[in-house]
């Protein structure tokens, strides 16, 4: 998970791990990431390779082109394939975008 904290180090933005604590979440835009299953491949009880799917979730108060960009060419560098989806989260005025992969 070293190289995933790397990543998310040169993105740049404030980060926690699956929420800030209450009262203490910076000013947008902010990252949140998240470990939310395994995908393991496996064969006779036995885990042959480890998969962690990773849900790097990007908070705005407006749309940002130019950070998604940056995002994207950091893991598209580090040859990381991701699905992406956006949400507005209208009770907490906010844009999400997220970003899915394995790790």
């Amino acid at each position: 998970m070293d190289k995933l904290i790397e990543i998310i180090e040169e993105i740049g933005l404030p980060f926690a791990y699956s929420h800030f604590a209450e009262g203490e979440s910076p000013k947008p835009p902010f990252l949140v990431y998240l470990f939310p299953k395994n995908k393991h491949f496996g064969a006779d009880g036995y885990v042959y390779h480890k998969n962690t799917e990773v849900d790097l979730e990007i908070y705005t108060d407006r749309k940002d082109l130019e950070l998604e960009e940056r995002i994207e060419e950091i893991l598209d560098r580090e040859k990381i394939y991701y699905e992406k989806s956006e949400v507005w989260i209208a009770s907490e005025r906010l844009y999400e975008v997220l970003y899915e992969f394995m790790i």
